[in-house]
Order: C-alpha cells, then structure tokens, then sequence
C-alpha cells in the first residue's frame, strides 16, 4: 500500500474546485492525456473518466471511475488498467490551520493480477508516481486559486 501527503497552501474547498473539474484531471493526474467525461457529472459516485495513459513511449487507455464523493474531503476512485486489474486511489482533503489543506492519498490494487504483483518495488514506483502527481496538483490549485486568508482581530 502507497500512502503519501502534500500540504496545499489553498483551502479545503479550493482544492476540491480543482478535483471536481474533469477538465483538469490530466493537469494533475502523472500519465493522464486528453481525459473525458463519461455521461454522470464528474465526481458524483458513478461517474467515470477515459483518458489515454502515456508512460514513455507506450501509450494505452484508462478509465476511472468515482466509488465515493463527500465534498470537499473525500474522493475515492478506481482505476482500471486493463489486463492488470484496477486499483483503489483515495484521497483525502484534511483542513490544516485556517487557510491551507493536507491532501493525503492511499492506492492499492483491488481486482484483478495487480493484486497479485503487488510488491514493494511496486511500492516505491507508486510512491514515486505519487510525489509528482501530489505536487502537480498543488501547483494546479495554488496557480488557479486565489490565497485566502482569515481575519484577525486586532489586539486589546
């Protein structure tokens, strides 16, 4: 099991806005091009995303699909990658202080052979998929979202 963390300096629900854009899942999604929305709105549970996949030179398809959706906090997916099975990627959106968000994601195989060629190597690529996927989506946020910032009072 793959379990990394980003701190995103933009609140719980703007971190959500950009989640819950199908548009922009290939911007922050490592290997993800030219993504489209299935007939359900994106991310309700149901709904479904396909996308072509693009590691180095070898290029395939993928489907993802919403297994649960709590606005702003949770999303929990399954992607299908063929012969290979699916995996269950979770991510959570925790607030952290007043303004920012710890962005927390879990993925591990569910169906099929992945399950079964799971190992720590594996791990480690995942890990690694994950770090760029967590600090692209944190660029995605932070450029398209204003920081907002809480108000103080003034000292007595």
């Amino acid at each position: 099991m793959a379990v990394r963390h980003q701190l995103i300096e933009r609140s719980p629900q703007q971190v959500w806005a950009v989640l819950a854009d199908p548009g922009r899942f290939h911007e922050w999604v490592v290997g993800v091009a030219d993504s489209v929305p299935g007939d359900n709105d994106w991310p309700m549970v149901g709904a479904d995303l396909t996308y072509k996949v693009v590691l180095g030179p070898w290029t395939g398809s993928g489907r993802t699909v919403v297994r649960r959706s709590e606005k702003p906090r949770v999303l929990e997916l399954e992607a299908e990658s063929g012969p290979l099975g699916t995996a269950r990627i979770a991510l959570e959106v925790r607030p952290w202080g007043d303004t920012d968000s710890l962005v927390i994601i879990d993925e591990h195989p569910l169906r099929g052979a992945a399950g079964s060629l799971h190992t720590a190597a594996v791990d480690v690529f995942i890990q690694l998929r994950h770090r760029g996927m967590l600090k692209r989506l944190a660029g995605v946020v932070e450029k398209s979202a204003p920081r907002t910032h809480t108000a103080q009072s003034p000292s007595s």
